[in-house]
């Protein structure tokens, strides 16, 4: 199919009895940031092996650019994957590094040097080609072994949790950094991941693992704001499940629903109550969590259950918070942002 560069179908992949993957359809187009995201054990890098080549399935085909390759080797695939640990070669330098691929596959060397300086441009790293590896932090490193991806020029990059390694400050800016290069080359960048944010701050579309199967596929809009089954809400962010009872006092229906606890004022007034287009709660401070830009009030409702709710720190510090442990409050939110959420099949 033309502008599709992977499709998936009825994929299986099973380890003696145990079934790691369980019947993936999924379609990915051409020059799309997608993320595979699910906790440790939902079958993410395991389909992630099976687009690769790494991995045979057990049943179902995998489609790159309208071509099957299920029973091709990797290096028949017009594919490559990064993974967490760069596996640079320290003997050799940047430039070299970079350029492996096109020596293994015979291209001349003045055009291999061409392409690997090109490729080190694209991930912001001219100039320093005849470093070795171990003169360059860790986020150079990755940006080594991306470049090292793209210069073979390849039609999808799998990305098998690449930033895992990095501490938090260049995680964060490398996510910032590999959505920007993603733009400029404009390939299809399948990405997975265990860290919901990393996947909500890069991603055009995100599919969410649970147990060898899809929950969810969607853009990090939908998958937040309208999760589509209780998992779904509880993983990707911090949600609130209100159902049985509590669901029918305080939304007025039977059913499940996720509210998201920035969507929830506390209320310090019982004035403040009034508008019909808002619901209201009260009920009993169980914890407060300072967070510094923000606190986290973990509520025990009178209608049963119990609501995260969090507030900026505007005008409080964390001495102010401490008081409202144990203190009886009311909670607002508007009734849209209370969503229906479907029952697992």
């Amino acid at each position: 199919m033309e502008g599709m560069a992977i499709r998936l179908q009825g994929l299986r992949k099973a380890y003696g009895r145990t079934e790691a993957v369980a019947g993936v359809d999924l379609e990915i187009a051409d020059g799309e940031f997608f993320s595979m995201l699910g906790p440790s054990g939902s079958g993410k890098t395991t389909v992630l092996r099976m687009i690769a080549g790494f991995e045979a399935p057990s049943a179902g085909t995998v489609e790159l650019a309208g071509r099957e390759v299920t029973r091709l080797a990797p290096f028949e695939r017009n594919v490559h994957t990064v993974f967490q640990d760069y596996a640079l070669f320290p003997h050799m330098t940047i430039e070299q590094n970079v350029a492996y691929s096109l020596k293994v596959r015979k291209v001349a060397k003045a055009e291999r040097l061409v392409r690997a300086r090109a490729a080190l441009a694209q991930v912001r790293l001219e100039g320093l080609g005849r470093r070795r590896p171990s003169e360059l932090s860790g986020g150079q490193r990755q940006r080594v072994a991306l470049a090292r991806a793209l210069v073979g020029r390849p039609r999808v990059l799998l990305l098998d949790e690449p930033l895992g390694a990095l501490d938090l400050k260049l995680r964060e800016q490398m996510q910032v950094e590999l959505k920007a290069i993603q733009r400029e080359v404009g390939i299809t960048f399948v990405f997975v991941t265990h860290d919901q944010e990393e996947a909500l701050t890069m991603s055009d579309r995100i599919a969410v693992f649970h147990q060898g199967r899809i929950e969810q596929v969607g853009t990090p809009a939908e998958i937040y704001e309208r999760p589509a089954t209780p998992f779904v809400a509880g993983f990707v962010g911090t949600s609130n499940l209100l159902s049985g009872e509590a669901a029918r006092r305080l939304v007025g229906a039977p059913g499940t629903y996720s509210i998201r606890p920035e969507k929830i004022r506390v209320l310090k007034d019982h004035a403040e109550f009034g508008e019909p287009e808002h619901a209201t709660a009260t009920g009993t401070v169980a914890e407060v969590v300072y967070l510094g830009d923000a606190t986290r009030f973990l509520v025990d409702l009178d209608a049963g259950g119990r609501l995260t709710a969090v507030q900026q720190n505007l005008e409080t510090s964390a001495e102010d918070l401490s008081a409202f442990r144990g203190a009886r409050i009311g909670l607002r939110w508007h009734r849209r942002h209370a969503v229906r959420v479907p029952d697992a099949p």
